[in-house]
C-alpha cells in the first residue's frame, strides 16, 4: 500500500511540473500580454457577412446597409437609365396593347422561337463577359499580393544582408527601405494615370520627391535608385556577389509584377466584343415586350425593369471590375495593400531588435528572457561574438 501510494504521489508531481513548464519558461517576458488568450467575451466580425468581409477586404467598419450601398453604387448609377428606358417601352407596349394595335404582332408564330434564342446566346455571352472581367480582377489581385512579399522580402534583405560598417549606412538602409515601399505607392498611382502627390513625400528625400515629378515612369525611376543603392554597396564589399544577385532578383520581380499590371491596364476586353454584347442586348429588350404583354399586360414595364436591372446589372459588373485599379468601391483596395506595406517598413525600420535568450534553472524548468536592443552598435554584442580587431 505504502509503494502504490508514493506512485500516485510521484505521478501527481511530475503533472504538477509539466503544468508549470510553460508558466516559468514565459514568466520573465515582457511582451506576453501581447500573446495571452483572447477572452471570449470580446466581440468579432462574422467573416462570413458582408460587414466582416468588407472589413477582412478594406480595413474600414461599417454596417451591411452601407457596405451593400456603397457597393452597389456606382453599378445602380451607370445602369439606371437603361433600366428607365426598359421600363418605359413596356409601359408604351403595354398601351398599345390595351388599345388593340398589337394583333399583328400576336400572329407572329416565330416570336417565341427568336426569344428563346436570344436567351441562350445571351446567357452565354454574360458568362463569358462575367468570367473574362473575373480573371482579370483576380490576376491584379495575385500580382500584387506578390508585390506586398516581393517588398517585405527586399527590404528585410537590405535590413540584413548589407554589412554597415559607416555611422551613416543604417540611415542609408532605413531610407531605401522607404523607397521600397514608395515603388509599390507610385505604381499605384501609375495604373490610376495620376500624377505624384504628396503619399510619396514622406517616403523618400526632398530632391528625390522633386525629381519623380519630372520623369515619364516614376516606379521605374526608384527601381533605378534602389539598383545603384545595391550596386554601390557590393563595390564597397557590403554584399558578396550572391547576395546582391538575390536582392537583384527580388528589384527584378517588383518590375516583372509592374508589368504585369501595366498588361491588364493596356489591354482592354476587344471593343467588337462589348459592341456586340450591347447590340444584343438591346434587339433582346426591344423584342421581349411584344411576347410578355399578351400575358402579363399593364405589368410588362415594371417586369422588363426588373430584367434589364439583372441583365445590365450583371453586364456593368464585368465592365467595371475588368480594369480593377481604379477608385470604385468594387475595385482592387489599393489603398489599403499600400498602407498595410507602409506599415510593415515602418516597423521594420523603427522598432527595436529582440534577441531571445535561453537558460535553464536548477529545478530543470527552460527559463526565457527577452531582450530589447535598437542600437547597430551592439551588433557583434547581441549574437554573444567578438569583434576581430
Amino acid at each position: 500500500m505504502t509503494t502504490l501510494f508514493n506512485r500516485k504521489t510521484h505521478a501527481r508531481k511530475q503533472k504538477r511540473n509539466k503544468s508549470n513548464v510553460f508558466s516559468g519558461v514565459f514568466s520573465n517576458i515582457s511582451w506576453l500580454p501581447h500573446f495571452q488568450k483572447i477572452s471570449p467575451n470580446k466581440k468579432h466580425d462574422n467573416l462570413t457577412s458582408f460587414r466582416g468581409k468588407f472589413h477582412l477586404y478594406t480595413g474600414e467598419q461599417l454596417h451591411w446597409v452601407e457596405v451593400t450601398s456603397r457597393l452597389a453604387k456606382t453599378v445602380i448609377l451607370a445602369i439606371l437609365p437603361w433600366v428607365l428606358l426598359c421600363g418605359g417601352y413596356g409601359f408604351l407596349v403595354s398601351m398599345l396593347s390595351s388599345f388593340g394595335h398589337l394583333s399583328i404582332v400576336n400572329d407572329i408564330k416565330v416570336l417565341p422561337n427568336v426569344i428563346l434564342s436570344l436567351n441562350i446566346v445571351l446567357s452565354l455571352l454574360l458568362v463569358f463577359r462575367t468570367n473574362t472581367a473575373h480573371e482579370r480582377f483576380w490576376e491584379g489581385r495575385k500580382l500584387w499580393g506578390a508585390m506586398v512579399n516581393t517588398v517585405r522580402n527586399l527590404a528585410r534583405g537590405i535590413r540584413v544582408i548589407i554589412e554597415e560598417r559607416e555611422p551613416e549606412d543604417r540611415a542609408n538602409k532605413e531610407a531605401v527601405a522607404r523607397l521600397v515601399v514608395a515603388f509599390s505607392v507610385a505604381m499605384k498611382l501609375h495604373l490610376r494615370r495620376e500624377p505624384i502627390n504628396a503619399e510619396l513625400a514622406p517616403l523618400m528625400s526632398p530632391l528625390q520627391y522633386y525629381q519623380l515629378q519630372e520623369v515619364n515612369h516614376p516606379p521605374l525611376e526608384i527601381a533605378l535608385w534602389i539598383g545603384e543603392y545595391l550596386q554601390h554597396q557590393y563595390e564597397r564589399q557590403c554584399v558578396d556577389v550572391f547576395q546582391v544577385a538575390a536582392l537583384h532578383q527580388l528589384l527584378d520581380e517588383m518590375v516583372n509584377i509592374l508589368g504585369g499590371c501595366e498588361r491588364i491596364l493596356k489591354t482592354p476586353v476587344p471593343l467588337v466584343y462589348t459592341i456586340t454584347l450591347k447590340a444584343l442586348l438591346l434587339t433582346y429588350f426591344l423584342v421581349l415586350p411584344w411576347e410578355l404583354v399578351s400575358g402579363l399586360t399593364w405589368w410588362t414595364g415594371p417586369i422588363l425593369a426588373f430584367i434589364g436591372f439583372i441583365l445590365f446589372g450583371i453586364d456593368e459588373i464585368g465592365a467595371e471590375i475588368e480594369q480593377p485599379f481604379g477608385h470604385d468601391p468594387n475595385d482592387l483596395p489599393l489603398d489599403a495593400i499600400c498602407n498595410t506595406m507602409i506599415r510593415n517598413i515602418d516597423d521594420l525600420v523603427n522598432n527595436a531588435s529582440c534577441q531571445v535568450h535561453l537558460s535553464k534553472r536548477p529545478n530543470g524548468i527552460l527559463k526565457i528572457s527577452a531582450l530589447h536592443n535598437s542600437s547597430s552598435q551592439n551588433k557583434f554584442a547581441r549574437y554573444g561574438l567578438k569583434k576581430q580587431g
